[in-house]
């Protein structure tokens, strides 16, 4: 049978001088709790450590100097398209035919962000465009191949 309960409000210790705090005394400073914050995690509050930060002393690991990590310099299919017009004018890409070739490791592309390390699958193709780049995303090929155009890799 189900009892139906009335829920007790929560407890606003209105009159109270210490607020379930015990003696008045124990309120004040830090020694009522064993130190501020993390004091003592080594001492008197090990256990409290190995049971909720099992791995929050020691090392592990080891990061990568920054001169050996490389991010690449990626580009996306929509941003080329759109540029292609201009990377003509510039004779930075060529047209062969009814395609537009554009080389995207041309130091020449400095005022457009690059020379480009990968061509990422990001936006539209409406023309056909051959993209010459070292590396391409799965997306990126398909984009290319669906407007006749291709990736051909550096």
């Amino acid at each position: 049978m189900v009892v139906r309960r009335k829920k007790k409000s929560p407890k606003k210790y209105r009159g109270s001088r210490t607020h379930g705090g015990g003696s008045h005394k124990n309120r004040r400073g830090a020694g009522n709790r064993g130190g501020r914050g993390m004091a003592g995690s080594h001492k008197h509050k090990w256990f409290h450590v190995i049971k909720y930060m099992p791995d929050h002393f020691g090392k592990r690991g080891f990061n990568r100097p920054p001169k050996v990590v490389r991010e690449p310099n990626t580009i996306n299919v929509g941003e080329l398209d759109a540029l292609a017009d201009k990377l003509l004018e510039d004779g930075i890409a060529e047209k062969d035919g009814d395609k537009i070739v554009i080389d995207v490791t041309d130091e020449r592309l400095k005022p457009y962000g690059g020379p480009f390390d990968k061509v990422l699958g990001g936006g539209h193709v409406k023309r056909p465009l051959v993209v010459v780049a070292p590396e391409f995303t799965e997306r990126a090929v398909e984009k290319l191949e669906e407007a006749g155009g291709e990736a051909r890799e550096a």
